[in-house]
């Protein structure tokens, strides 16, 4: 598995290059994402161009973007060409960070990127429904659900939420084992994307079976609050 997801970032990764090298503009919406162009992208490029997008978004050149005229364009259908799965950190807005627009992305968001049935249906409407050719389960460093877990904080409804985590708490080595270790937490929230992408292809046989088809790619990524890099991680 890890020699796979190796393959697929070094994959990824020269696609990113690729289109980086030519300085041709990547975004997913140029102004937006129609059917077509959204249909003629390969699972490995979209993650390709939302990477560079990222990369754009770094350097402080975003594309220029007029959204009440891409608000207007999607009025009457979407054609996103991924789902990402990610955290309500409001720091973490995969819109911004990866220079997209209307109808270029759905967005699921919960506390600590985490899956139940209702986002693996989301991620399944997404994608054999609607057509993105992507999963994208990304998570964050600093995250407050994973400081959560590993601090054992028992709150109303948070107290079940933060019980996903301890499985990743768990399988992360490390001797100081606190909140307080930023570096502890961030390997946490990186193990957690792992077992949600494995997660992902274990409970949604409809996504797992898109995916040995090559119609999606998932992948897990995490984004650094403070370079604003999203990086391949699953």
């Amino acid at each position: 598995m890890m020699s796979e997801a190796c393959n697929r970032r070094g994959l990824m990764g020269g696609a990113v290059a690729a289109f980086l090298a030519l300085g041709l503009p990547v975004r997913l919406a140029a102004r937006t994402l129609g059917k077509e162009r959204r249909d003629a992208m390969t699972p490995a490029g979209v993650i390709a161009a939302m990477l560079a997008g990222n990369a754009r978004f770094m350097k402080g050149e975003r594309l220029p973007a007029d959204f009440v005229s891409d608000m207007r364009a999607t009025a009457d259908g979407q054609y996103p060409a991924a789902i990402v799965i990610s955290c309500i950190d409001s720091r973490a807005a995969v819109e911004i960070i990866c220079d997209l627009s209307f109808g270029d992305a759905f967005n699921a968001r919960v506390a600590g990127n985490t899956v139940n049935d209702d986002i693996l249906g989301s991620a399944e409407y997404g994608c054999a429904v609607a057509g993105a050719k992507a999963v994208i389960v990304m998570g964050h460093t600093g995250c407050g659900a994973i400081k959560g877990a590993i601090d054992d904080v028992v709150l109303g409804n948070l107290t079940l939420l933060l019980a996903r985590f301890k499985a990743a708490v768990q399988a992360t080595p490390g001797d100081d084992r606190t909140s307080k270790n930023h570096d502890f937490v961030d390997a946490v929230a990186r193990t957690n994307v792992v077992q949600t992408v494995a997660m992902v292809r274990a409970r949604s046989p409809v996504l797992a079976g898109l995916e040995r088809d090559g119609r999606i790619t998932i992948v897990g990524a995490m984004y650094d609050v403070a370079t604003g890099q999203v990086a391949l991680v699953a």
